[in-house]
């Protein structure tokens, strides 16, 4: 991989088109990038004549970032198979996993290599992924993940979570938090307090102990609906507050609960989430719950996005293409316009768009990490409504493919 080196005939936003005060179009350009040490080291004017990497009039956009999947298991690399109907609840497959989860182990580090390069060839450079903590795999899917990050560290980042998938007394798991969460990793998790644990207070209040102990963010997953789910999550913004070291840096995972209030309810938690600080992350999900993802950002949320499962035990579904995902949550929430499209491709780059609402190039920009894709489309707006190919994929300068 060479880390100097410059791309000719490269494709970027530049503006909008107006008619009527409406967007109707994405203005671009053509441009040489300089890439060095990482960074992008200068954007100029383009020469075709240049000595250098041809880009072929692709488009560059922000490389994508899946920010919820487990890395640590997946069926992806293993004969195809489809979820079995006879596990519906989640201890149903807490079941399940303490049968399978020895036998996966022994090859789980080539698997996640495998679904790291799936993941890579739509586009994504890095992920927050969970690993499993619980008594049947000790610390062992850590250990194995650590080994796929090793191998792909020029090519691949990670942020790592503590989850324990079987609870955190349902089967004694929170020694082995402890001891996961004096190593390297990023976030602590958790799993459906009350539905799993029996409780709300004693497993939420050890995560956020753990995690202010050891100067680590949070991120829960709380698939309970009804009073228990919104109790969770006012429990957890109310820690938030009460410690406002974790504030940017707490999550709840799915929070299925906010996808049955009515308007007026949703837009009040959606407000003390953006107050505390506390962001939601969302697979998106189809299976009868609909998630109010445009009221969360309409009121300042901290709105994250991520494939979840990659066909595994889980789940049947899961591309590993977060441009995917935007695709489908335009579908979902009927964005179609050029500006709500070039907007929403939010979701699959964690934020970062080439353009602001205004139409003024906000990125790239000098001194940026070299984190880009190269894909054939004409804009965000196209590239998002068609799932339009990703033709490369530039990692902190590397170019991965």
């Amino acid at each position: 991989m060479n880390n100097h080196f410059i791309l000719k005939n490269i494709r970027l936003e530049t503006g909008f088109d107006y008619q009527n005060n409406e967007v109707i179009g994405t203005q671009t350009a053509l441009f040489c990038i300089e890439i060095a040490d990482g960074k992008i080291h200068s954007i100029k004017p383009n020469n075709p004549s240049a000595d250098a990497i041809d880009g072929r009039n692709l488009l560059m956009l922000p490389a994508f970032r899946d920010m919820h999947i487990h890395i640590d298991k997946t069926l992806y690399g293993l004969p195809w198979q489809a979820k079995s109907a006879n596990r519906r609840t989640v201890k149903d497959m807490i079941a399940y996993e303490q049968q399978i989860i020895p036998e996966l182990l022994k090859t789980s580090t080539e698997r996640a290599e495998k679904l790291i390069e799936l993941t890579q060839s739509y586009g994504t450079a890095g992920a927050r992924t969970h690993f499993n903590v619980d008594p049947t795999s000790g610390l062992t899917s850590l250990q194995h993940l650590e080994k796929a990050l090793a191998n792909k560290k020029k090519s691949y980042d990670a942020e790592l979570v503590a989850f324990p998938q079987h609870g955190i007394y349902y089967t004694k798991s929170a020694d082995l938090m402890k001891e996961a969460a004096k190593l390297d990793i990023d976030f602590i998790g958790g799993l459906d307090p009350f539905s799993i644990d029996g409780s709300i207070e004693r497993p939420m209040d050890f995560i956020v102990q753990l995690a202010l102990d050891h100067n680590k963010g949070i991120d829960i997953h709380l698939h309970e609906g009804g009073e228990s789910g919104i109790k969770t999550i006012e429990y957890l913004i109310a820690k938030a507050n009460e410690n406002p070291v974790l504030q940017g840096k707490t999550f709840v995972s799915h929070s299925f609960a906010l996808g049955h209030l009515d308007h007026k309810s949703t837009v009040s938690i959606a407000r003390r989430l953006a107050e505390a600080k506390v962001g939601i992350v969302s697979s998106i999900p189809f299976t009868g719950t609909i998630m109010p993802i445009p009221v969360l950002l309409a009121n300042g949320v901290d709105v994250l996005i991520g494939n979840d499962n990659v066909q595994d035990h889980w789940s049947t579904f899961g591309s590993g293409s977060m441009l995917q995902k935007a695709n489908l949550a335009a579908q979902l929430y009927g964005y179609e316009t050029e500006f709500e499209l070039s907007r929403i491709l939010r979701l699959a780059t964690r934020n970062i768009l080439p353009l602001n609402d205004q139409g003024q190039q906000q990125w790239p920009k000098v001194g940026d990490i070299a984190d880009m894709v190269l894909i054939d489309a004409s804009c965000s707006a196209e590239a998002v409504s068609r799932i339009s190919k990703v033709k490369s994929l530039i990692h902190h300068g590397n170019i991965v493919y």
